[in-house]
């Protein structure tokens, strides 16, 4: 509520009031086809999603801390394909669309959010399997229900406090056209370019809040891995090695897609890769990793599995019975 209330006082100062998101150029037939198959992912990213959430709630033997961020990283996903994808379908069908300034700045922030909570979901799903390999005898003490929850809300409420900060500081600069912007959603950097006053504040606010929560959980990853590794090559059996591995082998594959395409787009872009390279990476973090997300965790991960079969079975025992 805060933020439309923002946003209508500073319409004011605003001269454009729409934006004009061009999408994906091509033809009719070949953006058709990608309508299709981005609605396919879209419907299977919210159903995979959704079931990992519920699984999570209803299985006993789900309840667990790492069960319980990745029902997190659901909720993230969740929020920011809902966000990004809908808006991206009507794009494809009409060949690029209008998106009003206020639902802009809405778009914008809520997919900081849910990335800026990604960040920091991963860093505290690496200390969880950083303690589960390097202090085992310690795991219960240390990860109980009361400190996940803690982390959790207030990975939450920073989050959203950060990006509300840079989400009223966007109005505030005068739009004086054009207002085409050549990407799929409101990003960052295309706001930027297009605003005709000083932006040094926004800059200075992206880089004192929003660079940190970025570069400082890359950095507590690393360190974290870094251990595990190290403590994974002493144990002396290969059995013992492989089955240590395993426990984090998920987590390290969706942490390394997420960060190679974040820092792609906005750590190291160039301006020929802003056009269409950038567009590509972002369907990637935006689209593709919120759907390969549920699949990276449920067929590489028995306990999963085996939630679903139990029931599945449980489901069809009732069945029968009625």
């Amino acid at each position: 509520m805060l933020i439309y209330c923002f946003l209508s006082f500073q319409t004011n100062l605003t001269v454009v009031t729409e934006f004009f998101l061009l999408g994906f150029p091509g033809s009719q037939l070949l953006r058709n086809i990608i309508f299709l198959l981005f609605l396919l992912v879209f419907l299977a990213t919210t159903c995979g999603n959704l079931l990992i959430i519920l699984l999570v709630a209803i299985s006993k033997i789900l309840h667990t801390p790492m069960y319980f961020f990745i029902s997190q990283l659901s909720i993230s996903d969740i929020l920011l394909t809902t966000n990004i994808v809908p808006n991206m379908l009507h794009i494809l069908l009409n060949n690029g669309g209008t998106i009003t300034f206020t639902n802009c700045m809405t778009q914008f922030y809520f997919f900081t959010v849910s990335e800026v909570f990604e960040c920091l979901l991963l860093t505290v799903m690496s200390y969880d399997r950083y303690v589960a390999i390097c202090d085992p005898l310690h795991y219960t003490s240390i990860m109980t229900r009361a400190f996940c929850m803690k982390f959790i809300v207030l990975c939450w409420l920073v989050v959203l406090i950060i990006s509300l900060t840079d989400s009223l500081t966007i109005p505030t600069f005068t739009f004086c056209g054009p207002n085409i912007i050549d990407h799929f959603y409101c990003d960052l950097i295309p706001l930027i370019e297009l605003a005709c006053s000083d932006t040094f504040i926004l800059q200075v606010e992206v880089f004192v809040l929003v660079v940190p929560l970025v570069i400082t959980p890359s950095i507590i990853i690393i360190l974290s891995y870094a251990k595990i590794i190290f403590s994974v090559l002493r144990i002396p059996s290969s059995t013992g090695r492989q089955k240590a591995f395993s426990t984090c082998s998920s987590h390290l594959i969706v942490v390394s897609i997420f960060y190679w395409t974040i820092f792609s787009v906005y750590v190291f872009p160039t301006k020929g890769e802003m056009l269409i390279i950038s567009k590509i990476l972002s369907l990637l973090y935006t689209v593709f990793t919120p759907f390969i997300n549920p699949i990276i965790y449920s067929l590489r991960n028995k306990d999963i599995r085996k939630a679903v079969q139990e029931k599945t079975k449980k489901h069809s025992i009732i069945k029968l019975h009625t």
